[in-house]
C-alpha cells in the first residue's frame, strides 16, 4: 500500500521544509520535491503540516486506583491518543507489592496486546526493592522494558531512599532508566492530618497539603542520590518553579537529568480547585496537583530554552461518577486527569501560535526527544528516509 502527503510543511526538530513524503508499507520510502507514484493515494497537504507521530511517555490505562479503575482501558485511551495525533503510548505496568516484575508485565500485556490499533510499549514499575526484584532487571530489559518508574511517595507504592539508590544504582549497571515521581510523604501527611484536623475535606484542600516546594524537595532528594549512583534520572510531571531550581542545581553539578511536564501543567492552575461546585473541583484532583500561573510561565520558558526535554499526559481518567468517591474526604477522589487526545492541540494552540514554542520544539518535546529517551529513534520520532 503506498500513500503520497503532497506539498505539505515537514516539521523536525531540527528544522521544516515544504516537500512530498511517499510511504510504503508503513515506512517512509522518499521524500522529495514533485513525487509521482503510481497506484498511491494521494493526500493533498497543502498548506498544512506533517509532523511525526508524536509519542506520550506517560499513560495509565486500566489501572485500579483507589478502589476504582481508570475510565479508559487500552482500547478507548488509544482511539484517544490516535484522535489527537499520538500514534504510541508508553504505559505503566504495576505489579503490586509481592508480586514479580515478571506477572505485572504479564498483566499489562493482557490489558493491551489485541486490544489497541495504538503502538504501546511499558515502564516497569518497581514498589518493592529485595534480591528478587533485583534479580528480575535483566530478564525485564531481555524483554524490551529498559525504563522504569519509582515512587517517593503513596504507602502502596514508594521505596524507601535506601532502597531508591540501590535500585538506581543497579538501574546503572544495564543502562536502563528511572522515572520519578517525587513528593515529600511524609510532609503530605502532616499536611493531610493538619487539614483533617480542621475540618477542611474539599478538593480544595488537596493543593493545600502538596504544595510546590514538597515537591521540589523531594526532585532535589532524588537527584542527590542520583549524584551519589552516578546515572541519569527522569523527573515525571514535574510541575513548578522551584522544582525547576533544583534540578539546575543538579545540572550545574554536571548531572544528566531529563525532565517532563504535562499540558494540564501549562494550562491551568490550583485556582479551579476552589470552585464550589464539588464536581467542578474534583475533576483537576492529580498528584501533584495544579500550581500558579507564575508556574505555568516557568514551565514554558523551561520547553523553550530546552530545560524540559518531553511533555506528557499522565493520562488517568476518571468519570465525574468516580470522582464523586471522595465528595466527603478529598483523600478518597480518585487522582488523575485525561490528555491523550488534546496534548497536541494544546501545545499548538497555547504554544506555537501564541508565539511560547516553534514547531520544531514541539516535535522536539512531542516526538523525537521521547523516542530517542525511550529507545524508539529514528524507527520513530523524526520524518525521513527510512
Amino acid at each position: 500500500m503506498k500513500t503520497l502527503f503532497k506539498n505539505g510543511t515537514i516539521v523536525n526538530a531540527e528544522g521544516s521544509r515544504t516537500a512530498d513524503v511517499l510511504v510504503c508499507n508503513d515506512k517512509i520510502k522518499l521524500i522529495g520535491e514533485n513525487i509521482q507514484s503510481d497506484k498511491a493515494r494521494v493526500v493533498d497537504c497543502t498548506g498544512l503540516l506533517l509532523f511525526p507521530g508524536a509519542i506520550d511517555a506517560h499513560t495509565h490505562f486500566d489501572l485500579d486506583v483507589c478502589n476504582t479503575t481508570t475510565a479508559d482501558d487500552f482500547y478507548t485511551g488509544g482511539r484517544a491518543a490516535l484522535k489527537g495525533g499520538t500514534t504510541m503510548v508508553v504505559d505503566f505496568a504495576c505489579p503490586n507489592k509481592g508480586e514479580s516484575l515478571q506477572y505485572g508485565l504479564e498483566l499489562w500485556h493482557k490489558k493491551a496486546d489485541g486490544r489497541t490499533a495504538c503502538d504501546y510499549g511499558f515502564h516497569m514499575t518497581i514498589d518493592d526493592w529485595n534480591e528478587s526484584i533485583k534479580g528480575e532487571i535483566p530478564e525485564m530489559i531481555r524483554q524490551g522494558v529498559t525504563s522504569f518508574k519509582m515512587y517517593l511517595t503513596y504507602p502502596a507504592m514508594m521505596i524507601g531512599d535506601g532502597e531508591m539508590l540501590m535500585a538506581l544504582q543497579e538501574l546503572k549497571k544495564y543502562g536502563a532508566i528511572a522515572g520519578v515521581h517525587c513528593e515529600n510523604a511524609g510532609m503530605i501527611d502532616a499536611l493531610i492530618a493538619e487539614r483533617k484536623a480542621a475540618g477542611d475535606l474539599g478538593p480544595a484542600a488537596h493543593p493545600k497539603s502538596r504544595p510546590p516546594m514538597m515537591e521540589a524537595e523531594a526532585v532535589g532528594r532524588l537527584l542527590k542520590m542520583a549524584y551519589i549512583a552516578d546515572t541519569p534520572v527522569v523527573t515525571v510531571h514535574t510541575t513548578c518553579a522551584a522544582a525547576l531550581e533544583e534540578i539546575r542545581a543538579a545540572r550545574a553539578r554536571g548531572q544528566k537529568v531529563y525532565v517532563e511536564t504535562c499540558p494540564q501543567y501549562l494550562v491551568m492552575d490550583d485556582s479551579l480547585y476552589e470552585n464550589e461546585n464539588y464536581d467542578e473541583a474534583s475533576k483537576y484532583v492529580c498528584a501533584p496537583p495544579l500550581r500558579k500561573k507564575s508556574d505555568q510561565d516557568a514551565l514554558w520558558k523551561g520547553i523553550a530554552d530546552g530545560e524540559i526535554q518531553t511533555v506528557s499526559t499522565d493520562h488517568c481518567s476518571f468519570t465525574v461518577e468516580q470522582k464523586r468517591l471522595g465528595s466527603e474526604d478529598f483523600r478518597k477522589i480518585p487522582g488523575g486527569m485525561p490528555g491523550a487526545e488534546t496534548r497536541g492541540v494544546v501545545l499548538f494552540s497555547e504554544g506555537v501560535a501564541k508565539g511560547r514554542i516553534t514547531k520544531e520544539k514541539m516535535c522536539e518535546v512531542l516526538s523525537e526527544n521521547p523516542a530517542r529517551l525511550y529507545g524508539m529513534y529514528p524507527k520513530k520520532g523524526v520524518l525521513q528516509e527510512g
